[in-house]
């Protein structure tokens, strides 16, 4: 499941997330990921509400980038099975609804990946650390 991680690493520092990240193990890299594109759909939503267009599409334009740069890029698809793949296909999904989001300017399409987004994350959250594959191992 974690098969790029490095490069799920760089592409969460390159969307200005803290140095913290360099640490980060895989699985806690991965709930990061999801806060901050959680986070990016957030202040998404209250600029739509503001009607304060560029800072929406940088905020939009930013939790793209964590989903499909952090978050799909993570995913081993030939290690991950059917899983990865709804969870790639998932991702391309998410993608569209918030360019959708942005062009039509679209509430509820960003209510609906925050949605989306969390019943993962929640899923990520109940994993024990302890059941996860080490390094090397």
């Amino acid at each position: 499941m974690f098969g790029n991680a490095r490069q799920a690493i760089s592409a969460y520092q390159k969307v200005g997330v803290d140095a913290a990240v360099e640490v980060a193990d895989p699985h806690r890299l991965i709930l990061l990921l999801f806060a901050g594109a959680q986070a990016a759909i957030g202040k998404a939503r209250a600029a739509m509400q503001q009607r304060q267009i560029a800072v929406k599409g940088e905020a939009i334009s930013k939790a793209i980038d964590i989903i499909a740069n952090g978050l799909k890029v993570s995913l081993d698809l030939e290690k991950g099975g059917e899983i990865a793949e709804r969870l790639d296909a998932l991702y391309d999904y998410l993608v569209l609804r918030l360019l959708r989001a942005n062009v039509d300017n679209d509430p509820g399409a960003l209510e609906e990946v925050a949605g989306l987004l969390e019943e993962i994350h929640s899923a990520w959250r109940q994993i024990p650390h302890d059941a996860l594959p080490q390094p090397g191992a």
